[in-house]
């Protein structure tokens, strides 16, 4: 909508050239050749996931399903022209059938030249001080109750050295028993060491020979495909390319809900369903959202009582919001929304682009809209300022905030109000979040909730279904049906 066919020739004619420059054609066409295959056997394929749903080119060969200028989505997010480095899709699909599309790609190209790659795990906290026990010949209670002293954050792990230092138990336990001491000292040392290996969940690598001829190889005894001895890092520096297979449980159930659907003569093509169904909105406003796909949980059913969707762009917020840090900025954007607080001008030549977000910077493509609105990057070099500030190099930043600013001023911005906005920005870009990925998250969270709507009976069933053996979810989807 609003977008005329000059633009999107325009959009496709941009994109196949970096994308020809940078010698990417094969990776687009065999991954666009594998989803057609799954889509053609009723495999259900996720609309999209991370930074490809940016791409116009992938939204042609139905790569994806979101049209990036409908959701102003940026290509240099996925690919840029600017930085090499290697393109990179994740793909969904239904998880009961993905092995079936693992299997295709396995009989196209040949079952040598596709493997799983390796991953090691490493001994942590918790894990060492168990082995350690273990060759100690400590009684088993006593490493379980220590090991349990370690705080568990599988996304954040804690070093065993900081759980000593903030739990004074261990330090009681140590002058109890010597043994301790010398279970607490061997740990630490033995902390992050390789314990064993086993194989990435979702990556695949394809070579246009044996892969055996590229890298060294090794045989999981617990599967039949061929696994890399390198792990993700150095099989991409071998010059092989990884394409991952995720199962999402969200669209199988997406799936059997439609299957029951037709049943009743009613076909359903989720594709097409309309994005501005009020229904769906007013469903998710009064919270009812058991079952809905990224915003099950409390927390995020209490933010969407707040803010009362009326359209996908607040989905794609709140999807995007809702992580610590950005957060905070939740109660801000609900108050724009009604009216109840007025949206604060960062700058006239930028406020059109964070209009859509109630003037909250979100977005990783806000952050570089405004680098090129503002200071006359490319999207390419914007990009990189991105990374930049995420990484947060001082030597970095120095240097891209004297190019931000200079632009800027020559643009006409005072140089107070460009250092201001730089500010401003590095601080976004920390935990800015990719909104092509919310957007494509956005959509299946909205064909569960329209599923829900207006077809609650089917919807609950294929639910159910799916979590048959989880008896407090089935619990919570009995307690939604009264």
């Amino acid at each position: 909508p609003g977008y005329t066919v000059e633009q999107y020739r325009e959009r496709l004619e941009f994109e196949l050239g970096i994308i020809e420059k940078m010698k990417f054609p094969g990776y687009f066409l065999i991954v666009a050749d594998f989803i057609k295959w799954a889509k053609s056997q009723g495999i259900p394929v996720g609309p999209g996931r991370g930074s490809g749903a940016g791409s116009l080119v992938a939204y042609s060969t139905t790569i994806t399903d979101i049209d990036p200028l409908r959701f102003s989505l940026l290509f240099e997010r996925f690919l840029n022209p600017d930085r090499v480095s290697m393109p990179d899709f994740d793909i969904d699909f239904c998880q009961d059938r993905r092995e079936e599309v693992i299997r295709y790609v396995q009989q196209k190209y040949g079952r040598d030249q596709v493997g799983q790659i390796i991953t090691f795990g490493t001994l942590q906290a918790r894990a060492v001080l168990r082995d350690v026990g273990r060759v100690l010949q400590m009684p088993y209670g006593q490493v379980d109750k220590l090991s349990k002293m370690v705080p568990q954050n599988p996304a954040n792990p804690v070093k065993l050295a900081d759980a000593i230092a903030n739990e004074p138990r261990f330090a009681e336990e140590a002058e109890k028993e010597p043994i301790v001491q010398t279970l607490l000292d061997t740990a630490q040392k033995l902390e992050g060491l390789y314990r064993h290996a086993s194989t990435h969940a979702a990556g695949i690598v394809i070579g246009d020979r044996p892969l055996s001829e590229l890298v060294p190889m090794y045989r999981d005894p617990r599967s039949d495909m061929p696994v890399t001895q390198f792990n993700m890092k150095y099989v991409e520096q071998a010059g092989l390319v990884k394409f991952d297979f995720l199962g999402l449980k969200t669209l199988t159930v997406l799936e059997t809900a439609v299957k029951l659907i037709r049943r009743r003569g009613v076909d359903i093509d989720l594709a097409t369903i309309p994005l501005d169904d009020k229904e769906t909105y007013s469903m998710l406003s009064r919270g009812e959202v058991v079952g809905v796909f990224q915003v099950e949980s409390a927390g995020m059913r209490k933010a969407l009582i707040g803010m009362r969707p009326d359209c996908i762009e607040d989905i794609i917020a709140l999807v995007a919001l809702y992580r610590p840090g950005p957060m905070e900025n939740i109660p801000t954007y609900n108050a724009r929304k009604h009216g109840e607080e007025e949206m604060a001008s960062i700058h006239p030549k930028i406020d059109h682009l964070v209009k859509e977000t109630q003037g909250v910077i979100v977005y990783q493509e806000q952050v570089m809209q405004i680098a090129q609105e503002l200071s006359g990057y490319s999207l390419g070099e914007a990009d990189l300022l991105r990374r930049a500030m995420g990484k947060k190099i001082r030597a970095e930043m120095d240097k891209q905030r004297e190019r931000f600013v200079s632009g800027a001023v020559e643009r006409g911005v005072s140089k107070p109000q460009a250092d201001f906005i730089f500010d401003l920005l590095a601080k976004f870009a920390d935990y800015g979040f990719n909104k092509s990925h919310a957007a494509a998250y956005a959509v299946v969270s909205y064909q569960t909730a329209y599923l829900k709507a207006h077809y609650p009976v089917e919807f609950l069933a294929a639910s159910m279904t799916l979590d048959m053996s989880n008896t407090d979810k089935l619990a919570d989807f009995r307690q939604d049906a009264m």
